[in-house]
């Protein structure tokens, strides 16, 4: 048999031009070159680009909230802190569109929101979305045992205030952002938020979070802040404004404590105020810290002001006598008293708290004279305590003062000042004339103050501030068991308009104890008393004498009254309040 060669096969020719195959095989070896550079470009020179690309895709810096120091008292009680909390988050996209109507019912009434706000939340076209903010923790182990997915927590921090509606306007409140709002909260926000951290996380592309990959730099808590204020002090403080103000119906109320040997506030109490826990429904009215932003005519609680210039001027002594009559005309304007009286020594003038008598002292002084004194005192500036909203109240200057003008400022009409101004402006008779710096943080430094006025004059007046709390005085009520006391009643119309309220009334009153070594001044002021009277020994007197009473024997301070006094004062206030049969004047 004749052999073929296998080449030779027809079936086996190949039939295709060489060149063709030649150009596949280019075509793959050009592919594969490319993916060979491509790859190269990738991993090498252009891996920077895509690491970039991926990390914005996946990688996420997030902030780790700091803790926000706490806020203490004189004696290292919290009055605000930072407790842990969640915040609940969910991702729309990712929450099951057949949710049961059983598991949405439970989640909306722990988030305590409407099933309708929740349904509306959770179908927003957002990537992620907070339901709730500040959420305890006890409630968000209960949201997470729902199992719902697409409902994610986060760590954050909500402040608790421990002594509530007593504290409220010194300590304020932050924001669900952690943020101060007002008072010290704001006031010192830098200091007591710190420094939040970061961390680097994965994330999916639904936003959750499915792996830490470690902290960039770890937070830094806020430091803690030491008050001047005594929480016990302004317990007691705040509850004798809230019975005065219930007593007698007012529209508010309000006290200062002063530790006059070193300048620190023991106290700054308000009456209304408001729960810092539970912030609904509050009102500018409920905010307002009145000690310190809202001013008014002084009223009498000036004449000792006035009639310490003349004794410096050594133009009257205490025992200087002189005619008050029923009236004086200045000007147009006729001056009386609420009671006549023939003749008053200048002791008198201040225990009876005469009009006409003080003004008469005054129109022998200068204007300037009386201007500076009001100055030296802190009238027309803004306190520099270190609390935000301080106002300085209005003090007109002397060259436009007429004559009437005069007159009536001596007794406290036609200037205007905080509460907190006059409680400070009192210091100086408690101080032997020098007046310190006040300050509303705790400080063992001993203050350096200025000389208003000489010991002497002060010692004069500390005698007749006495006497107005004393059998013939204004204010018997704010005599104090176990304490010698002295201060000065107020009682102003309210302005209104351009003129006078004819039945608006702030009654006031300011003094000191006890009066052998003073320690503390004590201001209370009583907005618009509409019921049991409105002088300022009748509504603010008695709440001076039981917050006097607390403070000192809180501080350890010993008892300066005669043990017959302290039998007369408990007898007294039983026949007071049998009879209210006391003689008062503004």
């Amino acid at each position: 048999m004749a052999q073929i060669s296998f080449s030779s096969t027809p079936n086996l020719v190949l039939r295709l031009p060489m060149w063709r195959s030649r150009l596949v095989l280019f075509l793959i070896f050009v592919g594969f070159t490319a993916l060979v550079v491509r790859a190269i470009w990738v991993q090498g020179f252009g891996n920077s680009f895509y690491e970039e690309k991926g990390n914005k895709a996946t990688l996420r810096s997030i902030e780790m909230p700091a803790s926000r120091g706490k806020i203490l008292d004189r004696n290292g009680e919290v009055l605000a802190t930072s407790l842990l909390a969640k915040a609940i988050i969910a991702f729309p996209e990712a929450v099951p569109e057949d949710l049961s109507k059983e598991k949405l019912t439970q989640l909306a009434r722990l988030l305590e929101i409407g099933e309708g706000e929740l349904k509306k939340k959770l179908s927003s076209d957002r990537t992620q979305i907070f339901l709730k903010r500040q959420v305890d923790l006890d409630v968000a182990k209960q949201i997470k045992e729902l199992g719902i997915p697409g409902i994610a927590q986060n760590n954050e921090y909500k402040r608790l205030y421990p002594e509530g509606e007593a504290m409220a306007h010194i300590v304020g409140f932050t924001n669900v952002e952690d943020r101060g709002q007002e008072g010290m909260e704001l006031a010192k926000e830098k200091e007591l938020a710190g420094q939040p951290g970061r961390r680097r996380v994965i994330q999916d592309r639904l936003g959750r979070y499915v792996e830490g990959l470690g902290i960039i730099h770890p937070p830094r808590d806020g430091a803690d802040l030491q008050l001047s204020i005594d929480s016990k002090v302004q317990f007691l403080a705040f509850n004798e404004l809230k019975a005065i103000a219930e007593k007698h119906r007012a529209k508010a109320a309000g006290a200062v404590v002063l530790d006059v040997q070193t300048g620190e506030i023991l106290a700054l109490a308000n009456w209304p105020t408001y729960n810092p826990n539970s912030r609904t429904n509050l009102s500018g009215e409920q905010l307002r810290n009145r000690v310190l932003t809202d001013t008014f005519e002084p009223g009498s609680t000036m004449k000792p002001f006035s009639i310490a210039l003349a004794l410096e001027k050594g133009i009257v002594q205490p025992n200087t006598s002189m005619a008050i009559g029923k009236s004086i005309v200045i000007g147009k304007k006729a001056i009386t008293d609420t009671h006549p009286y023939g003749v008053l020594t200048v002791s008198e003038v201040i225990q009876k708290s005469s009009n006409i008598g003080t003004a008469k002292i005054a129109m022998q002084l200068q204007p300037q004279e009386m201007w500076e004194m009001f100055q030296a005192v802190g009238l027309g500036q803004a306190p520099t305590i270190g609390f935000p909203g301080a106002v300085a109240g209005r003090l007109r200057p002397y060259k436009n003062w007429v004559p009437i003008d005069q007159a009536t400022m001596s007794y406290g009409y036609g200037l205007s000042a905080s509460l907190f101004q006059m409680a400070r402006a009192y210091s100086i008779f408690a101080r032997d004339g020098e007046l310190v710096p006040t300050t509303i943080y705790k400080t063992n430094a001993t203050p350096k103050g200025t000389q208003v006025i000489s010991p002497k004059t002060a010692i004069q007046m500390r005698e007749m501030l006495e006497l107005v709390t004393q059998t013939g005085g204004t204010a018997t009520t704010a005599q104090t068991l176990g304490y010698r006391v002295g201060g000065k009643t107020g009682t102003a119309h309210k302005v209104e308009g351009k003129g006078y309220a004819g039945n608006k009334y702030r009654g006031f009153f300011v003094g000191m104890a006890p009066m052998s070594a003073p320690r503390i001044v004590v201001a209370v002021m009583v907005d618009e008393p509409s019921a049991g009277g409105y002088y300022g020994g009748v509504v603010a007197a008695p709440a001076f004498a039981n917050i006097v009473a607390g403070t000192l024997r809180s501080m350890n301070v010993l008892p300066d009254a005669a043990v017959k006094q302290m039998v007369d004062k408990d007898l007294q206030g039983l026949s007071v309040g049998a009879s209210q049969k006391v003689s008062f004047s503004r």
